[in-house]
């Protein structure tokens, strides 16, 4: 039991539910870790990694998210969401659906967004937020970031509207409400999010805490997932025991033993078969010499 995915409720910080969902396992001392920070305000897909678990993190942070966001129009906040306080207010003259509609497709594919200063970014080795809860702003670089999908679910007059949105990891959700907000000319901010689904991992198949901690006191299974389970959107092959010992001493194999043929640099997750099936070995890419690279070792389960 390494992963399990978990409905985070609002209010929360990420590492306090990871932190609950130790207590609740009885895994006290235990590494845990989350795959992709969800804002307190925000709910939804949290993964939780425990022990072993935890090495698969790296892995998780670089996948895809999806969310549905709730903005509302004609209110900008310093921290681009409902947990700000108020900079300005504009009038709401001209807003309707088909204007929303009209002003999504600037927002979608690779965009230039400047991380806002309520974000935990590093600058001279501090938080921004630390600068912004000072009044102070710091200059940031743009980044280039992909926003796969952007939908408007509905629209509620005057002033709300409901979105869909699959982006690239690093995405600010609430900067990408702002910026809307802000090619409409009524500003925006962020009004609630939930994530609906974040590598893999959907809401379907998420828990929430009371449903866990009504689980762990039923004596039921918890549904946790192996690591492997877990990088289900990563490639994988299977290696023999031979191959997995070398994998597991570090010693110099070719990539195309790894690759078998197939057109993949990695990372890829090495699995062995085991009485129980598949189990993760190693997560590998090729190096610059035709052989394979360790990413992260996995222990006999």
């Amino acid at each position: 039991m390494s992963v399990l995915v978990i409905d985070k409720p609002k209010g929360p910080s990420s590492f306090a539910v990871c932190k609950r969902v130790r207590a609740l396992l009885g895994r006290k001392g235990e590494k845990v870790g989350h795959g992709g920070t969800l804002d307190p305000f925000a709910s939804g897909v949290l993964p939780v990694c425990l022990g072993e678990g935890t090495k698969v993190i790296p892995f998780l942070l670089d996948a895809d998210k999806s969310y549905e966001a709730d903005v509302r129009f004609g209110v900008e906040t310093d921290t681009q969401d409902s947990t700000g306080q108020v900079v300005a207010e504009h009038a709401l003259a001209g807003l309707s659906g088909p204007a929303v509609e009209a002003a999504l497709p600037a927002l979608r594919g690779a965009i230039e967004q400047v991380p806002p200063m309520y974000s935990a970014l590093k600058h001279a080795g501090r938080p921004l937020y630390t600068y912004a809860r000072k009044g102070e702003t710091v200059e940031r670089q743009a980044r280039r970031v992909t926003i796969h999908a952007l939908e408007l679910l509905a629209f509620t007059p005057p002033d709300r509207a409901c979105l869909r949105v699959r982006c690239s990891k690093g995405t600010y959700v609430r900067t990408l409400a702002a910026d809307l907000g802000r090619s409409l000319g009524v500003g925006a901010h962020l009004r609630e999010l939930r994530r609906t689904a974040s590598g893999p991992f959907t809401i379907e198949q998420a828990i929430g805490l009371d449903a866990l901690a009504a689980c762990v006191a039923d004596g039921g299974p918890v549904p946790a997932l192996s690591e492997l389970a877990a990088l289900a959107h990563l490639p994988r092959v299977l290696v023999d025991e031979q191959q997995a010992l070398v994998l597991r001493r570090g010693q110099r194999m070719a990539w195309a033993e790894i690759s078998q043929g197939r057109e993949i640099d990695g990372p890829v997750c090495a699995a062995i078969e085991g009485a129980g099936g598949p189990v993760l070995v190693a997560m590998v890419a090729r190096d610059g010499e035709g052989g394979v690279r360790i990413l992260r070792g996995f222990g006999v389960q």
